[in-house]
């Protein structure tokens, strides 16, 4: 046993595996809450009813849903970055000049977290919504983040999470996606070329302090059948650079 693996609580685990499966199915009962997670009534029970207790969850009909304080929880943790309330103005006008959807992404841990989302008139609504948790590899603001990586640092996240598909055209070799993140590096901006999401392209780009410091990423994300390669290597990349760049100055100097 390892000693991060000795320090793990399992009621705070189950806790949390518990708030994971009501926000993923909408709520749930004891019995299925119990039988989905292999553990006893009594133990699901007593952990919901604590829960319910300090409000993290709601009972209405016999169905425990997660509760509203996590909104509370939510905005604390996103106020931390200076980066959302800079990235806010800048992202729902490029969503309104694109007409799609276009998300701002932070890394935490080995993981990209979309802090902001907003949508232009034609956007096409996904998976993924503010608060989301992604793959960095397969996505145009993690391959963003990962360019600008140290490189001893993306050798340990490679070793660490690897290239995992999540569609026939995701980059799973790693030589290949070394090479792919020198591309970007070279051209400033990412692409996904229906790397997470079949039917869906994206264009990142990186959101840069005067320090090199890469705070996060811009992306606008467009249905394949409203995006040529024209568009897709010329036209975005350049709107979705700009705002990264108006993103960080306003960041820096606010």
């Amino acid at each position: 046993m390892t000693a991060h693996e000795s320090e793990r609580i399992q009621s705070v685990e189950t806790a949390f595996e518990i708030l994971d499966y009501l926000q993923h199915n909408e709520g749930a009962g004891v019995t299925e809450i119990a039988d989905a997670l292999s553990v006893s009534k009594s133990t699901a029970h007593g952990h919901l009813s604590t829960m319910e207790s300090i409000g993290h969850v709601v009972k209405v009909d016999g169905t425990y849903r997660v509760g509203l304080r996590f909104l509370e929880l939510g905005h604390h943790a996103r106020s931390r970055y200076n980066l959302y309330e800079s990235a806010k103005a800048e992202a729902d006008q490029l969503a309104e000049m694109t007409g799609e959807r276009c998300q701002i992404m932070v890394p935490e841990g080995h993981h990209g977290v979309y802090i902001y989302q907003t949508a232009g008139e034609q956007a096409v609504r996904t998976d993924s919504h503010i608060g989301s948790t992604v793959d960095l590899h397969c996505t145009a603001v993690g391959k963003c983040y990962l360019a600008n990586l140290p490189k001893d640092e993306l050798e340990a996240y490679l070793d660490d999470v690897g290239l995992a598909e999540q569609t026939e055209h995701t980059i799973t070799d790693r030589e290949a996606f070394r090479d792919e993140l020198e591309t970007v590096r070279e051209q400033g901006y990412a692409l996904n070329r229906e790397e997470r999401i079949i039917g869906m392209r994206a264009v990142g780009a990186p959101i840069v302090t005067d320090q090199n410091d890469v705070l996060g990423a811009i992306s606008v994300s467009v249905p394949t059948t409203r995006i040529d390669d024209r568009a897709a290597e010329d036209e975005l990349p350049k709107q979705v650079q700009r705002s990264a760049r108006v993103i960080a100055i306003r960041t820096t100097y606010s």
